[in-house]
């Protein structure tokens, strides 16, 4: 028997059970769709994390206290008079800006409606380093910081939550914290970043946040922004910075008592964790395609003890045993495969609809169906109709013609 023909006696054995054949097709459509629609999201996931980060510059670097790698006794804090040193140009020549900032979770209000947000104290050149631009209004200047003003900016998610709207709401004054802080700008839409998202966010003078707002008595900060000259001179920056410091914070011997990290690490992180979603995830869908593959052994079995006298007969008149076994393995296999097609049409529907959900919850999020996930699908969903075929069809292969003829 050529293939050519078993699949066509494969054909016939399943339109002449319609209903079978098609609820068997449905538990694999359904394992087919799920693991398409899984690594779509995980990848759509990885790809809007990744794309946000490095939307803020390839040539951005962030220092935090402490080590994050190793303990470290007694670490130092950062401190202003650390962030002067790094501006120093003659001892980081690769450094282009620096940016202080410190930060804490308050309360913002407007007319009875209230948001708990994260305020940055940020400086002038926080904007450049950040690469964040106003979509109204302006940024925060040197006469806002020498003057400790009650100035504000807010990102959309923000002013979504406390006007309705990501417009028109600079000149309108909100509290912070019980304090009233005049909105002098809306920041533009960034999206998600490395520390959740990049628009629920206030942004204030840094001498303000300090000294009124989160009220702290030293000159510490939480986290430093360097910008290097270009993405070429990261490595040489990092090295500057950590040579600073080091000489600074008085290490000799030993871990440094801060952390450095790139965009690239940040990105490398965010690509393992979502690369680990996304197979967790794929794993969750394939185990109801193994389901499916269960439902088709089952119903091969059923057939095959239905068909136990065409066996038989066909076995008499000079089938051999190869010929059987191919006959109920391309049962199978088709079985699965059509019901693969089909499961991939539906697992791209399914992707589509979360992206349309996504974008009407304002969330940027694209699932991405790429040719791997639909070939991997495809694959597997063929694959596991051959191996749940096998034990049918290695059945229907070694009855006896004699026995089978007898089969009432």
């Amino acid at each position: 028997m050529n293939l050519g023909q078993a699949v066509l006696e494969a054909l016939e054995s399943l339109n002449s059970n319609k209903l079978r054949s098609g609820l068997t097709i449905l538990g694999i459509v359904i394992g087919v769709a799920a693991v398409i629609a899984m690594l779509a999201v995980g990848e759509g996931a990885q790809q809007t994390i990744t794309g946000a980060i490095s939307g803020v510059g390839t040539n951005l670097l962030f220092v935090f206290s402490g080590n994050f790698q190793e303990e470290v006794r007694n670490p130092q804090p950062l401190t202003l008079a650390d962030v002067d040193a790094l501006r120093d140009q003659f001892q980081a020549p690769s450094v282009a800006n620096v940016a202080p900032v410190i930060n804490g979770q308050v309360r913002v209000s407007y007319s009875g409606e209230q948001a708990t947000t994260t305020v940055n104290g940020v400086t002038p050149d926080y904007a450049v380093v950040r690469n964040y631009n106003v979509t109204e209004g302006e940024f925060i200047n040197d006469e806002h910081l020498l003057g400790q003003a009650s100035v504000a900016l807010l990102g959309p998610e923000v002013a979504q939550k406390l006007f309705g709207r990501k417009d028109g709401v600079v000149g309108e004054t909100v509290r912070i914290e019980g304090q009233p802080f005049r909105v002098i700008g809306l920041l533009e839409s960034k999206g998600g970043g490395a520390f959740g998202s990049q628009d629920d966010v206030v942004m204030i003078p840094f001498t303000t946040a300090k000294s009124r707002v989160l009220r702290r008595t030293r000159d510490r900060v939480d986290v430093i922004f360097v910008q290097a000259l270009d993405a070429e001179y990261v490595d040489e920056a990092t090295d500057e910075i950590s040579q600073i410091l080091r000489s600074r914070h008085r290490i000799m011997l030993g871990p440094d008592d801060f952390t450095v990290f790139s965009q690239e690490d940040f990105v490398q992180t965010a690509r393992t964790i979502t690369g680990v979603f996304t197979i967790f995830l794929g794993g969750i869908a394939g185990i109801s395609l193994l389901v499916g593959g269960i439902g088709i052994m089952n119903i091969m079995l059923v057939s095959v003890t239905e068909r136990t006298r065409e066996i038989g007969l066909r076995k008499a008149l000079g089938a051999r045993k190869r010929d059987i076994l191919i006959q109920f393995l391309t049962e199978s296999s088709l079985l699965s495969m059509l019901g693969g097609i089909i499961g991939i049409g539906f697992g791209w529907l399914i992707s589509f609809a979360v992206g349309r959900i996504a974008a009407a919850n304002n969330t940027p999020f694209t699932p991405s169906v790429g040719m791997n996930a639909i070939l991997l699908a495809t694959l597997f969903a063929t694959a596991v109709g051959l191996f749940f075929g096998i034990y049918p069809a290695n059945r229907a292969a070694n009855l006896e013609p004699v026995e089978a003829l007898r089969y009432e």
